[in-house]
């Protein structure tokens, strides 16, 4: 049983507008890898970040485009674990909660969260390297989990260019009008909760500072120390899958 601090309690239980940051380690215990853990199969030789760049998807995009959907594969035979779900059911105890992520997954929208910024893209929104149009993935489901080979991307219906993964790879800017909508998201907020984030990916990880700097309340919830413990009020160490489910018990049980 953990206990929290009633000042806490007690502050969210006062705000209005609450931002929730999620990273990967919320992701990670639904049994999805980050970009940090071993790959296996055909990719087992190759560096994911040497995978998820522009200059990686021109040299060979059937390597590139078959490596995502092996990924996309590994999301669909996960499932919404227990933060995703305390995070979906906030959303129905708060006035205003917003959800920001830096995931690529939709287990946030699987869970029951409405209205999703994805900082990075997103898995299943894929798009037209050329003319930027949406894709829609057919019915059968990619490539199983653990094998893992080269595919040659779809062709865009529209202009007949190269369909590319729909996330944002290194060296790429966040898209614009999500980025936008995360800080003003943060600089209006009463708490900011950041979940399972090493704060080490900028401009997402700006997101607490802008809130402290508008005197919210900002809440971490990580195994691990990040760098952030000097900015935030409350630092709540634990997996989010432990300490969330907790704290809205803890918070809204009675309501």
């Amino acid at each position: 049983m953990l206990n929290f601090e009633q000042r806490l309690i007690d502050r969210l239980r006062a705000a209005q507008r609450i931002v929730v940051l999620t990273g990967a380690g919320t992701s990670s215990e639904s049994g999805i890898p980050t970009f940090r853990d071993v790959l296996t199969g055909l990719w087992e030789n190759f560096d994911a970040q040497q995978l998820a760049t522009p200059q990686a998807f021109d040299a060979d995009p059937e390597m590139v485009w078959g490596w995502y959907e092996w990924r996309r594969g590994l999301v669909m035979q996960c499932l919404p674990n227990s933060a995703h779900q305390a995070i979906a059911a906030m959303q129905d105890l708060v006035p205003d909660l917003s959800v920001v992520t830096q995931n690529v997954d939709d287990l946030h929208e699987r869970a029951g969260s409405r209205d999703v910024v994805h900082l990075h893209g997103s898995l299943h929104e894929p798009r037209c390297r050329d003319c930027a149009a949406p894709y829609v993935f057919p019915a059968a489901a990619p490539d199983e989990p653990g094998g893992g080979r080269r595919l040659p991307p779809p062709v865009c219906t529209e202009c007949g260019g190269m369909v590319r993964p729909g996330v944002v790879w290194f060296g790429e800017s966040l898209p614009v009008d999500n980025w936008l909508r995360a800080q003003e998201l943060a600089s209006g907020c009463d708490v900011l909760f950041s979940v399972g984030t090493s704060s080490l990916v900028y401009p997402a990880a700006n997101l607490p500072h802008i809130a402290r700097a508008e005197n919210a309340c900002v809440v971490q919830i990580n195994p691990q120390a990040t760098g952030l413990e000097t900015v935030v009020d409350y630092d709540l160490q634990g997996k989010a899958g432990h300490v969330l489910p907790a704290l809205v018990q803890a918070v809204w049980a009675d309501t």
